[in-house]
């Protein structure tokens, strides 16, 4: 009885989440070059590295030791 109860239940995960899926929106380039603080036609090094300082400026756990 417990593996039937498991199964219905992954059963029923998974159709919830085929069920509610949200579009993906996609940020405009030029958006997302200024919240990055570069141009649109940055090279994909300068767009990694500025993405790499954006998130340890704002993880939760930068400056903690």
């Amino acid at each position: 009885m417990i593996k039937f109860l498991f199964f219905a239940a992954l059963i029923g995960v998974a159709a919830w989440m085929i069920l509610n899926k949200r579009p993906v929106s996609r940020m405009p380039r030029s958006e997302a070059a200024k919240l990055l603080g570069l141009s649109t036609d940055a090279s994909t090094e300068s767009v990694l590295d500025a993405h790499r300082r954006l998130i340890a400026k704002v993880h939760p756990y930068a400056g903690r030791s």
